[in-house]
């Protein structure tokens, strides 16, 4: 290895600048505060631990790990990882903890029973971790590893997508269905937290207790004592499962109750379900419109051919009327000229009457019958009425003057 070399370098010096004349202050200083500070948090907790007892951070690692001796992360100093832990990193760990805490590096300091014990803690969290069987069933009931979900107070303060992440994250380790949706943010779509919550109200958790079984006798010993402490294992496996499926079920509601993003969803969908009964009562309402007009419509033809035929009938009348008078003739045929003065007046009368006139006249001039005189006469009084009405000039029919 090369050694260091020293070189001595003078550091130039500032000619023309002196501190009272060329120094410009840019601000000033506040008044000092003087506040009271309280230190708090685990860094703090574990500082004041280690300087109570007078111990090392090694020493106060160790017997911290000591106390947890059941927390096999912890042992290993893995306690930020556990679940996510690789095999690579549970080795290095291994490796770290052996090389500080064998028995015979501290063999020379007097305490080789405890570390002894401690060194013991490390192999067994170790051939424990590096099974995946056994630390699957470790995993399985790892309680620090477990996230509690916020409460409705906590969730109605603070961010929804941020408290309740986590929870999901650490319960999405027991899935044997893998990746596992991931909860979202406000922008997620309908069908995109429609799947999340349907993956968790149909979750396939690979999740055992087997870790918390009670110890099982022996070949040597009882085969009956045997049967019946591993009957009594699977009962309350079954019974775990079964109340972690329920716990699982009440958090996923408790998620779903909160999420503003479900409401908005069902708000959502009850517009459009309004949106379309309205729409569906406005064309209704359409068609029974159309249906209606039509209707009327069909009427008011009736009405207007009935009108019509009416008309005709009525004017049929009055023309055969002077018809069968033989237009007013008093023997033999009526000239040309005679008929065309008669029905030229007939024709006048009809232009300035209405319907109901008309058929008023039709009525007079039927009951008048063949008599020439009596339909002459109810012509001229018609002459006279429409005259006497303004509907009528004197002498504009001429052979009913």
């Amino acid at each position: 290895m090369s050694s260091a070399q020293v070189v001595n370098v003078t550091l130039p010096a500032l000619s023309g600048w002196s501190a009272d004349k060329d120094f410009n202050a840019v601000g000033k200083l506040s008044a000092s505060t003087q506040r009271n500070l309280e230190p708090v948090g685990p860094h703090f907790l574990a500082h004041a631990r280690r300087k109570r007892h007078q111990r090392t951070f090694s020493e106060d690692e160790r017997i911290q790990a000591q106390q947890n001796s059941q927390d096999h992360y912890a042992v290993l100093g893995l306690s930020k990882y556990r679940w996510r832990a690789t095999p690579e990193q549970i080795k290095r760990a291994h490796r770290k903890k052996v090389l500080r805490h064998h028995p015979d590096k501290k063999a020379a300091l007097g305490d080789r029973d405890e570390n002894d014990n401690f060194f013991k803690c490390i192999q067994k969290a170790t051939e424990l971790l590096t099974d995946p069987v056994k630390r699957r069933q470790f995993d399985s009931v790892d309680e620090a590893a477990e996230v509690e979900p916020p409460t409705k107070k906590e969730a109605s303060k603070g961010n929804f997508f941020k408290l309740w992440r986590p929870v999901f994250v650490a319960e999405s380790r027991f899935s044997k269905i893998q990746p596992v949706p991931q909860l979202g943010d406000e922008n997620s779509t309908f069908e995109e937290v429609d799947s999340f919550y349907n993956f968790w109200y149909t979750f396939d958790s690979w999740r055992t207790f087997e870790y918390l079984d009670e110890d099982v006798p022996d070949d040597n010993e009882n085969r009956d004592q045997k049967r019946h402490v591993e009957k009594k294992n699977a009962n309350a496996r079954r019974k775990r499962k079964t109340e972690d499926t329920a716990r699982l079920r009440h958090l996923v509601d408790d998620c779903a109750a909160q999420d503003e993003r479900i409401k908005n969803f069902r708000k959502a969908a009850r517009a459009g379900k309004d949106k379309k009964r309205l729409e569906k009562e406005a064309e209704a309402k359409r068609l029974a419109d159309e249906k209606e007009k039509a209707r009327q419509e069909e009427e008011q033809r009736k009405k207007d051919a009935e009108e019509a035929a009416k008309l005709s009938k009525n004017k049929r009348v009055l023309k055969g009327s002077v018809k069968d008078v033989n237009y007013f003739a008093e023997s033999g045929e009526p000239s040309a000229a005679q008929v065309d003065s008669v029905l030229t007046d007939v024709d006048f009368v009809i232009s300035k009457i209405d319907s109901e006139e008309l058929a008023a006249l039709a009525e007079r001039l039927t009951g008048a019958g063949k008599d020439a005189a009596a339909v002459k006469g109810v012509y001229v009084e018609e002459v006279k009425r429409l005259v006497g009405a303004g509907k009528a000039k004197e002498g504009e029919a001429k052979f009913f003057a």
